[in-house]
Order: structure tokens, then C-alpha cells, then sequence
């Protein structure tokens, strides 16, 4: 009812003064409307919303949308190919960001490394394609977003709201703030939870694969096509039985013993295809 009340009055004013409209509103033209965006997007196989990105011009880069992510995170390599130049506190101004579908924002404010999750991500090939960042709160909060996921484009409408970081301002004092308190409480958490504060990852071999558990083994759910391992053969529904000669019981098996291989690495794969057994070698390349 309060916002009836509020849209209502304007048009009350409007017979009793018309002189105190808005010359545009006199003049019988429409204040300018917000402006909308149809943005193409596609889904990782974990589900997640994928839009491409251009830094100044050179791109596209893949960026998932998180609410979760405190500001606009660009992997570092991704930065580095992208002419991106962080401070000492790994913030920079990116003169222009472009969306996919039109949608062109200036000066726009990310931080530059790259997150755990990301490498980890990239390292087994678990999106199904290469992940370049993240796209955070500070960035889509300045925007409506309409999503139906049974057409390939989502609406983005332009907003007035531009939010400051979730815990903190963030963006000041040479970017200090938010994305570091955000950090210090996960890495608190960590402690908490008996895990390692900052996790000592590093990113391994680029597999282009998705596996998911199997009644007795491991099963490989999707293969990128130019990915390492739909170059070496391997295809979805092939069953895994043994990476480098060890027996693996589901996923995390899988994630241990390749997690020992560095990048650039070959691992061979024991899987079943029908009634046959097979022993093929991937030829991993890196994550980013």
C-alpha cells in the first residue's frame, strides 16, 4: 500500500501544479527508462552461470556469476593477458569491462589473484570449460537480473544502486577492506573447522573431464571435445578403475591420486567401455 501511495502522488501534483513538473514531463516527452540487456549465459555441468567478458578489448573470458564473491575476482594469468595491472593490494581499474550482449560498464573496480576454488575447478576440469573469474556482488547488484532457464539469454537492467563490498567499504585506501575481511573470517572458518587455514593447492593438470560416482567405480560424466582427455580417446560413460595403476573407488579417490601429478603431466587411465577394458594416457595441460 505505501508504495500505491507513493506512486499516486506525483499524479496528484501533477493537476494541482503543473509548473512544478519536470520540464521533459511538460513538454509530453518520458523521463529516460532504464536500459536492458539481453546477455547470453550457459551452464557449467556443476550448474553454474556462465557469461563471457572483455577487459579493453581482449577476451572473451569465461566469468561465473556469484552472489558469494564479494567483488568483480579475475584470475591473475587472466589479468596478466589482459594488460590488467593490480596495485601492491592486488586492486585494479579496468577502463572497460563488456559484457557479453551489450552491456559495457567503465572503471570497473576487481581484484586480481585467483582463488583456490578456481584452481581446483580448472585443475580437474570439473565446469566443463575453462573458468577465467568470478563475477561478484559488488558488480551484479547493480542490476536486475531475469533469468529463465529454458532460453539461452537472461535480462540485466540497469539499476541506481551501487552497493558498497559486502564487509566493508572495500575499495578505499588502496583496497582495503572488504575482499580481505572476507578472506580473514574464511580462513577463521577454516581454522574452526580443523582445515588448514589457507590451503596450500596447486593447480594441476587441465583433465577437460566431468566424473560422478558409479555403482562400483568412478564414471566419467562429460568430455570436452579439445580437452586432454577427449584428445587421448576417452568418452562419457567410460567407467574409471585405476589412475596411474591405482584402484579408485569414486571421485575423491580420483582427485587424491591425480592430485599428486603436477601440470603438463601424463596420466594413465584404466577404464571399461562395454565389455572391454582399456588403458589410455592423457596429455594434461595447464588449468589457466
Amino acid at each position: 500500500m505505501t508504495l500505491v501511495r507513493w506512486m499516486a502522488a506525483p499524479a496528484l501534483l501533477a493537476l494541482l501544479f503543473p509548473a512544478a513538473l519536470p520540464a521533459a514531463q511538460r513538454d509530453g516527452k518520458e523521463a529516460d527508462k532504464p536500459k536492458t540487456y539481453q546477455i547470453p549465459y550457459k551452464m557449467t555441468l556443476a550448474q553454474h552461470i556462465v557469461v563471457r567478458v572483455k577487459f579493453n578489448g581482449k577476451g572473451p573470458f569465461n566469468f561465473i556469476l556469484d552472489t558469494g564473491a564479494p567483488a568483480l575476482i579475475v584470475a591473475t594469468k587472466v589479468g596478466q593477458k589482459a594488460g590488467i595491472r593490480p596495485d601492491a593490494n592486488h586492486w585494479a581499474t579496468i577502463d572497460r569491462l563488456d559484457i557479453e550482449g551489450g552491456l559495457q560498464i567503465k572503471n570497473a573496480r576487481a581484484r586480481i589473484e585467483t582463488p583456490f576454488q578456481l584452481e581446483g575447478m580448472n585443475g580437474m576440469g570439473l565446469a566443463g570449460l575453462e573458468i577465467h573469474g568470478l563475477m561478484g556482488y559488488q558488480l551484479l547488484a547493480r542490476h536486475r537480473m531475469e533469468i529463465d532457464f529454458t532460453r539461452d539469454k537472461m535480462t540485466w537492467t540497469e539499476l541506481a544502486y551501487k552497493p558498497d563490498l559486502p564487509l566493508g567499504e572495500g575499495m578505499k585506501g588502496g583496497g582495503q577492506g572488504g575482499l580481505e575481511a572476507f578472506g580473514s573470517i574464511m580462513k577463521t572458518i577454516g581454522s574452526v573447522l580443523g582445515r588448514r587455514p589457507t590451503p596450500e593447492l596447486t593447480l594441476r593438470g587441465f583433465y577437460g573431464m566431468t566424473l560422478t560416482g558409479g555403482d562400483e567405480f568412478p564414471v566419467i560424466a562429460g568430455v570436452l571435445d579439445k580437452g586432454p582427455a577427449g584428445a587421448a580417446g576417452l568418452k562419457a560413460g567410460d567407467v574409471v578403475t585405476k589412475v596411474q595403476g591405482r584402484t579408485v573407488a569414486d571421485v575423491s579417490d580420483v582427485l587424491r591420486v591425480s592430485g599428486r601429478l603436477a601440470p603438463l603431466s601424463k596420466v594413465k587411465l584404466t577404464v571399461r567401455r562395454g565389455g572391454e577394458t582399456k588403458e589410455i594416457t592423457i596429455n594434461t595441460s595447464e588449468g589457466i
